[in-house]
């Protein structure tokens, strides 16, 4: 079977992670977070794929290739102009000339595909979207299907007291090749703006489909860490490497391949720490996510923090919660980043830096 990932995004809210590299391939408990797609589609006998690419594009097509180290075959829509989700689909519409998947390359989840894909079919559907109940109803757009699944409404991040319906689009849909019918060819179209409320006014068969497996749309900073508690916890199936260990103050670490430790290293709660690392004496983490390769120094603190790879924090360095650092920084000894603080670049002894 085929599918379409998403990937062409900018991922500006996870900026000054996504500086260097696109959404897609922030890594994700030490794995690229695309290749946890890629393996859900292909454990799913979905083994064509076809990845739309944008901003950065060649890190993403020069990892995956051809997708045969992935047990795939991988080719690549370039989109030297954004074209929406619907536009950017349109554009493969030479490639997806049978049912097809479409999914987001920046979300994690471990969605039984199978039981979507048998909904789909038994209720004759042009169009299904996958549905995940969710509380917060205020960050999604919501879905109100009636009895029998069909969608009927769509409710653009409501309040809670607005919502008619907890059913989050996941951005994780089927269609059949007729859909191309309706998005209109070399042109920027949205698929929730624009063709979904054009099959609900048509009557077109168009259902939603409820989903109790994980999923978590990897938006944010917030989410980012959400995500990689959850994987610690076991609250979803997902690639990894590394070693997860567990402290006997109940913690769960991962600690990436060749990581090094020095004498009465500290962990709190969930804390994922990329291979190549090292952490040097008497240093503090909780609740944090640190990229490969990235140096930490003797007495450094960080709480709740996200640091990229290739960076350098010297002795005494102290990161505040919310803290996030872009790849290749190098932060000397006794800085403090404050709470909610951004850096991204530094030069010397000067940081560019945003508040939170």
């Amino acid at each position: 079977m085929k599918a379409m990932i998403m990937a062409a995004g900018v991922g500006s809210r996870l900026m000054p992670l996504t500086t260097r590299i696109p959404k897609p391939m922030i890594p994700m408990a030490n794995v690229p977070l695309m290749e946890s797609i890629v393996t859900l589609l292909h454990t799913h006998g979905c083994d064509d794929l076809i990845c739309n690419v944008h901003y950065h594009a060649d890190n993403i097509s020069s990892y995956f290739g051809d997708g045969s180290e992935f047990d795939v075959s991988m080719v690549y829509s370039q989109e030297d102009e954004l074209m929406g989700t619907a536009g950017g689909v349109k554009n493969c519409e030479w490639f997806l000339d049978d049912t097809f998947i479409v999914i987001s390359g920046d979300a994690l989840t471990d969605i039984d595909l199978g039981q979507l894909l048998a909904a789909h079919r038994k209720q004759g559907a042009l169009a299904s979207i996958a549905l995940k109940e969710v509380d917060e109803v205020e960050h999604f757009g919501v879905v109100i299907t009636d009895e029998q699944g069909k969608i009927e409404k769509f409710q653009e991040k409501p309040r809670a007291e607005e919502a008619l319906s907890h059913n989050a689009n996941t951005g994780i849909y089927i269609f059949e090749p007729e859909i191309f019918k309706h998005i209109p060819a070399r042109q920027f179209y949205d698929f929730g703006k624009q063709v979904f409320p054009h099959l609900v006014k048509i009557g077109a068969p168009f259902y939603g489909v409820p989903v109790k497996d994980y999923w978590c749309d990897v938006g944010n900073i917030s989410t980012y860490c959400q995500a990689h508690g959850d994987i610690l916890q076991q609250r979803v199936k997902t690639n990894t490497v590394g070693k997860i260990i567990k402290t006997a103050e109940g913690s769960r670490v991962l600690l990436g391949e060749g990581v090094t430790c020095g004498n009465n290293v500290r962990f709190e709660g969930n804390v994922v720490i990329g291979s190549g690392c090292h952490i040097g004496n008497n240093a503090y983490i909780s609740n944090s996510v640190v990229w490969e390769n990235t140096e930490i120094g003797d007495k450094t603190i960080i709480k709740d923090s996200v640091i990229g790879s290739g960076c350098t924090l010297g002795q005494g360095v102290k990161l505040n919660l919310g803290a996030v650092v872009a790849e290749g920084c190098t932060l000397h000894d006794r800085v403090e980043v404050p709470v909610g603080g951004k850096v991204f670049y530094t030069v010397g002894n000067e940081l560019h830096l945003e508040q939170g």
